[in-house]
């Protein structure tokens, strides 16, 4: 084969595999807005009938736009005769604990709200059910961890056995404090004690007026103890041991039909999510010819946020799952 037609081959390939990738760019956006009109407000299927939503909030718990506005969907829904918070989580920001309580409460003020725990919800996600006027969980549930936590890096002695110098010139000695490039002054740790201590004592009372205790009370819980379901039972923490059964029944008693169907609200992925999500996965599956190494890591690398910033109500922060 001569030159000119291994050439005039090598365009033809590149042009088919150019019409490839724009036809599957073509297809996903399609899906992506097919999804999101699914998605949206309107009630649609089993939303379309008297029920009780359902939303579960797992994992890291941050600042989420998407799950207020889910939130307030639901208030506002007259379909919607009463609401259950499913748990999951070890907690996660103070702000995105505090926001998405915030929401529950306005939900709480207008029809029954009741708080399922599963595996875990301590800390922020205990500050969320604290929105609630009704708290289930299981005998091995794990609750609690009242508490708030600011940490940050140390770097200083690593920099000098490299021999790195970081300098700095600000307005005023506690600006941009504590500094991971040398240790915190006295002034810096108070101020930022200061801050701890006056989001405690706001989660503190929270608590307090949420459980139906005196501050005393909730300070002898609020050191930062985990509890398990059991153990929440006995101190007050939650209401109850059980799962469906005992939130039917508590919704029974507030005159919310025991037929009416439990319907998840999902969260509604935006575009950018899908895109750079799942469809970036799909998009390098398909340029490859099949699955791709650590598929799931990409997906959370585009689709989740990768550090908390500020103040921190967690327990063991660690990965996890959604």
């Amino acid at each position: 084969m001569d030159q000119q037609a291994i050439a005039d081959r090598r365009r033809l390939r590149r042009k088919l595999t150019f019409w490839r990738v724009a036809a599957f760019v073509v297809v996903v956006g399609a899906i992506a807005g097919l999804a999101a009109s699914n998605n949206s407000s309107t009630p649609i299927g089993e939303r379309s009938a008297d029920h009780i939503a359902r939303v579960t909030i797992s994992g890291v718990i941050t600042d989420d736009t998407e799950l207020l506005t889910r939130l307030e969907t639901i208030r506002k829904n007259k379909l919607v005769k009463a609401l259950i918070v499913r748990l999951e989580s070890p907690g996660g920001t103070s702000y995105g604990g505090e926001a998405v309580y915030r929401a529950v409460r306005a939900v709480a003020d207008e029809k029954p709200v009741v708080a399922e725990v599963r595996t875990v919800a301590a800390s922020a996600a205990y500050m969320i059910a604290c929105g609630t006027h009704y708290i289930v969980a299981g005998d091995t549930s794990i609750i609690g961890s009242i508490g708030v936590i600011f940490q940050y890096a140390q770097v200083s002695e690593l920099l000098q056995k490299i021999g790195v110098s970081v300098e700095e010139i600000k307005s005023s000695p506690l600006k941009a404090e504590p500094s991971p490039f040398h240790a915190a002054s006295d002034d810096a740790k108070a101020m930022i004690q200061s801050m701890i201590g006056d989001s405690y004592d706001w989660f503190v009372d929270l608590v307090a007026e949420s459980r139906g205790m005196t501050r005393a009370q909730t300070l002898k819980l609020a050191d930062g103890s985990i509890f398990t379901g059991r153990q929440a039972a006995d101190n007050g923490l939650i209401d109850t041991i059980g799962g469906e059964k005992e939130i039917r029944l508590y919704l029974s008693g507030k005159d919310i039909d025991d037929s009416l169907k439990i319907v998840e609200w999902e969260r509604r992925k935006s575009n950018s999510e899908f895109f750079f999500g799942d469809a970036m996965v799909k998009l390098l599956s398909a340029l490859q010819g099949g699955s791709i190494p650590f598929a799931d890591e990409l997906r959370q690398l585009a689709d989740r946020k990768l550090f908390l910033d500020g103040l921190v109500s967690v327990w063991q922060f660690g990965p996890a799952e959604q």
